[in-house]
Order: C-alpha cells, then structure tokens, then sequence
C-alpha cells in the first residue's frame, strides 16, 4: 500500500547521520480518503513526513556493529595483549589456558571500528606468534560523545553539499 511505501521511504535514512533505520514498528490506527485530493502520493509523503517527525522526538541513538573475537596467543604475552584489547573498549569474556599451559585463549567482545589495525598490533605483541579470528555478534549504541561527533560531521557534509 501507499502507506508501507512511505514508511520504507522514512527509514531508508535516519534522522542522525543518515544511516537506515532499525528496530521500528508502525502501526496505522486510523486514516480517512478524500475524493480531491488523496492520491497514492499523497498517503505515501504524508506516512513518511509523520515517521521522520516522530523519529526525531524518539531520542534515537546510532548502532554500531560489535565482533565476537578470539585470540591464541602463548600465555607469556597475556598482559601485553588484554591490555591491548582493554585499549580498543573490548570486554573480556574468558581466557582459557591449554592443557598443556603454554597457550591462552581470549574471548572478547570489541566494536569494529576499534579492529582496524589490530592484526599488526597482536603481531608485534606476540613476536609473530598471536593469532585471532573475528565474528559478528551483536549491534550497541555508540557512546554519547562518538554519536555527537558522528552527527556533527554529518551534519557539515549536508552543509557543504548543499552549498554546491
């Protein structure tokens, strides 16, 4: 219907920095036709103009994708590399020693965006020998002052294209 249409219009940019929408559920209670001027574009803006002001008052909050990750390392380095997970906002979940007591493996939830670069960082703090792998676990909120920041580069990058 048209109404579906504007909502999938609505969501397909959110309010904050223009990513899509989650996590959304509409219901249309009520809802009248008038022979002059309702048409199907009409119902499909008037749905999508109702769903992008009522986003706005629904105090939002930009998602971020966490990974579940898991790292073998000997069990000398251990320090070094929690510490390192510390650093990147990664919590620990466990750390298991081997039978045989030489190697550890952790499991951490980090954020992606603190990933990038962390492949050369376990190497050098393992000398060579640290591996990881990484999966998708869940979406968080970002902390407040990353979503402020995230919205105010959005918000400069509508400015200057509009301005051109």
């Amino acid at each position: 219907s048209s109404c579906q249409k504007g909502m999938e219009d609505a969501v397909q940019e959110g309010a904050l920095v223009g990513a899509e929408v989650e996590g959304l559920r509409v219901v249309l209670q009520d809802g009248a036709s008038h022979a002059v001027d309702s048409s199907d574009m009409a119902f499909r803006t008037c749905m999508a103009n109702a769903i992008r002001d009522t986003m706005k008052k629904a105090n939002p909050s930009i998602l971020e994708p966490v990974m579940k990750v898991e790292i073998e390392i000997p069990s000398e380095f251990q320090g070094t590399v929690v510490a390192a997970v510390n650093r990147r906002m990664g919590l620990i979940q466990s750390s298991d020693m081997n039978d045989d007591g030489s190697g550890i493996k952790i499991v951490a939830e980090v954020p992606l965006a603190n990933m990038f670069g962390y492949s050369t960082e376990l190497r050098s703090l393992t000398q060579g020998k640290g591996e990881f792998s990484m999966e998708y676990f869940k979406h968080i909120q970002v902390p407040k002052n990353s979503q402020e920041e995230l919205m105010r580069k959005y918000k400069e990058e509508q400015e200057a294209s509009n301005a051109a």
